[in-house]
């Protein structure tokens, strides 16, 4: 499909990197470097039947290393450093980094540079990405968590509230950062202007995983960016929803609260030394399509998205959630649909949807999330249409019982799951529909003794004494109660004593503490760290994603038929 889109003709109109790897790519050079595949030639030589060959070996060609010209990621002081000059001019930042190993790298490099010794305070949102709970073992230090809100018309966690972080920064002022993660993997954010100002008047940096928002404020349709409220180290996953490849992303820095140096030398520990120069040439031409397009470059994808949300109100059996609170932003992009009458979970509308040759981002037990994005067409949407049309016309068969998912009964003896599909309801029973167990969160202040990984007495008394030395008066303790906020919590590396844990069926881990994650994947976001304790709401939980098959990591049986909890 054609486009009208015209390229600017400023400076910024160029990518660096990818020019000097394309010339290189060109020349009559021969190597007698690494890497071994010799700019594909083996496959190109060896491997012409197989099909595809010639897309792999076409990248390959751009596969180089620290060579004269094409720079050096961990001293860049040529193509590289201009990509990231423009980089961080077109993001809003004052210093921006390339990224090969996803976000991932850039939490756990900021982690590791605010909190430079072993127990360090950082504020830190509870539903986080499982890379910041190891950016915290790593670092040995001691997470502070809130508890996110709850959206009322969905059910789905965002961020805690100003308040607070407010309360987290008044009681806990030799705090190293906040961490927040915004928006989540739904598209439901805030703006963080209020939280940097807070962040900022206790002298303490406002740092952002911002994986799923790389995008913001490059269009007026999308939320403001962390950086432009005011972040001072922000990570954004470049291939979710802009151009970049797959593991690329960037880390942005503002400000004087993040010591550059320390982390420019974090980012050497946790980036590897032969960085893909494919994938810095994806960041590099990512960035290029926004300064050379600007707004315009998203006009089809939000005009495929919007095609999909108009035409889906014909579709009497499913809907997107579209009426979020108003302290809430939503990402255009981000369309969760849901079956209206509650029959089909959402992991089974989305086997039907692949079913179809549909392939949605991800479900959980009520809703699927649809990724549109800059690449999205008008064909993507009609395709998508289509596909909702046909399984609305399928027959709905009771007998199928994961296909049910409304009035719920948690059966905790048996820890069966029995489902019956409801007929009309209430408008408050139509409320309760939407709600998703998708994301129950707890600050676990009661578990704040409990020093995570090393559950010997010695470490509970060692934790405990830790907790104590914040010697809260009775006002503060009341305040940090109502707002749901936890004890410090130590983090540490230190592999946890097998003679301290058993495993147990998960019927009978309701109340016993975890002695590993639970990760349901995606989105990545532990419900369970090492250390915490089974909330009766969380076991539920469990049940939920063990009845529905969800994929899980952290733990040893992936199943969930059993857990590793400490005696």
């Amino acid at each position: 499909m054609t486009n009208q889109w015209k390229a600017s003709t400023t400076k910024l109109c160029k990518a660096p990197l990818y020019n000097a790897l394309t010339h290189y790519a060109g020349s009559d050079q021969r190597s007698f470097h690494v890497p071994g595949h010799k700019n594909g030639m083996i496959y190109t030589n060896v491997l012409k039947p197989i099909r595809g060959n010639d897309l792999f070996s076409s990248i390959l060609q751009l596969d180089v290393t620290e060579i004269s010209g094409t720079d050096d990621l961990h001293y860049p002081q040529g193509v590289i450093q201009e990509a990231q000059q423009l980089a961080a001019q077109c993001f809003g930042a004052e210093e921006s980094h390339f990224l090969v190993g996803g976000s991932t790298v850039g939490n756990l490099a900021l982690i590791l540079t605010v909190c430079s010794h072993p127990g360090d305070i950082i504020i830190v949102q509870r539903n986080v990405h499982k890379s910041i709970l190891h950016g915290l073992m790593m670092a040995g230090a001691k997470a502070v968590f809130l508890t996110p809100e709850l959206d009322q018309a969905s059910g789905l966690a965002v961020i805690p509230n100003l308040e607070s972080i407010e309360v987290a920064l008044k009681q806990y002022p030799t705090a190293k950062a906040v961490l927040l993660s915004s928006p989540n993997y739904y598209g439901m954010g805030k703006d963080l202007s209020g939280i940097a100002d807070a962040c900022h008047r206790y002298q303490i940096p406002l740092l952002v995983d911002e994986a799923h928002g790389a995008h913001y404020s490059q269009h007026h349709r999308f939320p403001i960016s962390a950086l432009a409220a005011g972040a001072d180290g922000v990570v954004q996953s470049t291939h979710k929803m802009l151009a970049a490849m797959t593991m690329s992303a960037m880390l942005h820095v503002q400000g004087d609260l993040i010591a550059r140096s320390l982390l420019k030398q974090r980012l050497t520990m946790v980036q590897s030394s032969s960085p893909s120069y494919p994938l810095m040439a994806s960041l590099d031409l990512s960035r290029y399509l926004l300064d050379c397009y600007g707004e315009q470059i998203f006009t089809t994808g939000l005009e495929a998205r919007d095609h999909f949300t108009d035409k889906l109100a014909e579709n009497k059996r499913f809907d997107y959630l579209s009426f979020l609170d108003e302290r809430y932003t939503q990402d255009p992009f981000k369309v969760v649909i849901y079956d209206l009458e509650g029959y089909l979970s959402g992991e089974v509308l989305q086997e039907r949807l692949e079913h179809y040759g549909c392939v949605p981002e991800m479900s959980d037990d009520r809703y699927v999330v649809l990724v549109f994005s800059l690449g999205s067409t008008l064909e993507d949407s009609l395709r998508l249409l289509d596909a909702l049309h046909q399984i609305a016309q399928e027959p709905l068969t009771v007998s199928v019982e994961d296909h049910q998912v409304n009035n719920v009964e948690q059966d905790k003896n048996q820890a069966t799951i029995e489902r019956t599909r409801s007929s009309e309801g209430t408008e408050d029973d139509h409320l309760s529909k939407k709600k998703s167990s998708v994301t129950l969160f707890h600050s676990n202040a009661d578990s704040a003794d409990q020093k995570i990984n090393d559950h010997t007495e010695q470490h509970r008394d060692q934790a405990t004494n830790q907790g104590k030395s914040i010697n809260l008066d009775k006002d503060q303790s009341n305040e940090q109660n109502k707002y749901n906020i936890s004890e410090p919590i130590l983090f540490t590396m230190t592999p946890i004593d097998e003679e301290n844990v058993e495993v147990v069926s998960l019927e009978q881990a309701e109340g016993r503490i975890c002695a590993e994650m639970v990760i349901p994947y995606p989105p990545g976001i532990p419900i369970l760290y090492a250390g915490e304790i089974i909330h009766s709401s969380v076991y539920d939980r469990l049940l939920t994603l063990r009845s529905h098959h969800h994929k899980i990591q952290g733990t040893a049986d992936s199943t969930l038929n059993t857990l590793r909890v400490y005696k």
